[in-house]
């Protein structure tokens, strides 16, 4: 029964279906996106596994093998699953070699899947639902999935995108601003400074002229002439490296709150820098901070999720039965939705 389910993208069709209702009836605006993701434990155990050193997945003969383990053969290059990151994981499954063994929820690791969902925030409508491996780089790259698989199934073309920290990389903002959608992100920034002096965030970027600008309104720019020899420029590897004069950081004032340590204050440039600045402009408006807020009703959908519908384990084994499960749970949060908004007439009683 699920295999022909699953080959004929039924289940698929059917959420989708809801979607479309939402959409007709109005639920679903296309302007505010909200992503989140919430592991769901999968059918496996430690007691049935593999330590890291001792797995091979070229040992597995698929011959007669579970459907489990050859649909973990065939998504190895998978960018959702096998393919989102070169690092072997502590243990794998026999049984469901494709979870992810986490201790993400800061608690006892256990084998789970990810949901990922994609929302609209005016109705609280899921728009959108991808299972993926338990890794971060997996988790957002769900969200790119589900935002071109919304825009090319139903056009919707979000005004803003609604997450948390984890989906604030440069990459992934630039991938966001590249498209035209304005990230309600916050940026993850490794350059903070514990020790009192200014970090990168205290200078302001310059994209214009290529170049930062400190407290003291002092420029520092990565080349002050032009090289007439390719190798002596830009290294092309999307990281720079801005530096202030000498003589201005030893006659500048606030030397020991900036640079107490070197001759001249440095700063490195990472990849995506306007992007991570539009993110950060946007961190100051009045919008971001409803939008942290609107955010929340992503995270009740996950709550619903699990202490209503009961799907804290997955009963079905594989990424397409854990894709299955979270296609039919949404389907029927979307169901609850249109029943709540618009209930059926009550028939008049009889005498």
């Amino acid at each position: 029964m699920h295999g022909r389910f699953r080959e004929s993208d039924l289940l698929r069709h059917l959420f989708e279906t809801t979607v479309a209702r939402c959409i007709a009836d109005g639920l679903v605006s296309g302007q505010r996106f909200a992503a989140d993701v919430s592991l769901i434990e999968a059918d496996a155990n430690k007691q049935n596994s593999t330590p890291r050193k001792d797995w091979d997945p070229g040992a597995i003969d698929s011959d007669g093998a579970p459907r489990a383990v050859r649909e973990y053969l065939e998504v190895l290059d998978d960018a959702a699953f096998g393919a989102a990151t070169t690092v072997k994981p502590k243990f794998t499954s026999h049984s469901d070699p494709t979870s992810q063994w986490t201790a993400a929820g800061k608690g006892p690791a256990f084998f789970a899947y990810s949901d990922n969902y994609l929302i609209d925030t005016d109705h609280g409508v899921i728009v959108d639902v991808e299972a993926s491996r338990s890794i971060l780089s997996a988790e957002v790259g769900a969200s790119r999935t589900m935002l071109n698989r919304v825009k090319r199934r139903f056009d919707l073309r979000p005004e803003r995108l609604i997450a948390d920290t984890a989906y604030g990389s440069g990459k992934n903002l630039g991938w966001l601003v590249k498209r035209g959608i304005n990230p309600h992100i916050p940026v993850i920034d490794k350059a903070g400074r514990t020790d009192g002096t200014w970090s990168r965030a205290d200078f302001e970027w310059d994209a214009r002229n290529n170049q930062y600008i400190c407290p003291e309104g002092e420029a520092l720019k990565q080349f002050r002439r032009n090289y007439s020899d390719p190798n002596r420029g830009p290294t092309g590897k999307g990281v720079a490296k801005y530096q202030a004069l000498k003589h201005t950081c030893q006659a500048c004032p606030s030397k020991m709150k900036c640079c107490p340590n070197a001759d001249a204050r440095k700063i490195t440039l990472e990849e995506h820098e306007d992007a991570r600045q539009v993110a950060r402009d946007i961190a100051k408006t009045r919008q971001y901070d409803i939008s942290m807020k609107l955010r929340k009703k992503v995270e009740m959908l996950f709550a619903h999720l699990k202490r209503i519908l009961g799907l804290g384990r997955l009963r079905l084994r594989g990424p397409c039965g854990a894709n299955d499960e979270f296609l039919l749970a949404a389907t029927a949060q979307n169901l609850r939705k249109l029943a709540k908004t618009f209930p059926a007439p009550q028939k008049p009683k009889t005498a």
